[in-house]
């Protein structure tokens, strides 16, 4: 070997037991692999066992055009067939014809989460809150859609937010003895 070189071996050679115990400490793949996101059927699922949880002393339900909640059970009959965009289709056309409607509003945000637009199902289910009571079952779903979105978002705070609301939904009834 020549000088030079071995010289240059003998500058490196401390630096070998580091390198290889670098080496080991490497995240094996199974750590790199990012948390499992919950599929779109599993936030709507989780998104209705909150209003379905919700046993508040009051729960709204206003006076619905015929021809509206005609919409609404056959967009209903299309999420249950999988046909989001022709679910997604009557609810839009009722919401022409009532735009402040809470519940057409929430039920739009839940098949706008079957199709991946997450955007806009939370600014339809903060629409709903807004014009509905503000508690009981709507309420409930209004803000679990908000706090299922914010946590595919890795937002803390918007989780934080969404939780409080949720809390905020139920109104216990008053104890009688």
């Amino acid at each position: 070997m020549t000088m030079s070189l071995r010289r240059s071996l003998r500058l490196i050679a401390p630096f070998v037991p580091v390198l290889l115990l670098a080496a080991c400490a490497q995240n094996s793949p199974e750590a790199d692999k990012p948390s499992p996101i919950k599929s779109n059927a599993a936030m709507v699922a989780d998104i209705q066992a909150a209003g379905e949880r919700d046993k508040s002393v009051i729960n709204v339900h206003p006076l619905s055009d015929p021809g509206i909640a005609a919409l609404q059970d056959g967009a209903h009959a299309d999420i249950r067939n999988g046909q989001y965009p022709a679910a997604a289709t009557k609810l839009d056309m009722a919401l022409k014809r009532d735009p402040e409607a809470p519940a057409v509003l929430q039920d739009r945000a839940e098949v706008a989460i079957y199709m991946n637009d997450y955007s806009l199902a939370e600014k339809l289910a903060r629409q709903s809150w807004t014009l509905g009571s503000k508690q009981g079952p709507l309420c409930a779903r209004n803000w679990q859609t908000v706090l299922e979105i914010r946590t595919r978002a890795n937002d803390s705070a918007g989780v934080a937010e969404a939780s409080k609301g949720l809390g905020e939904c139920h109104e216990a009834g008053v104890q009688r003895l």
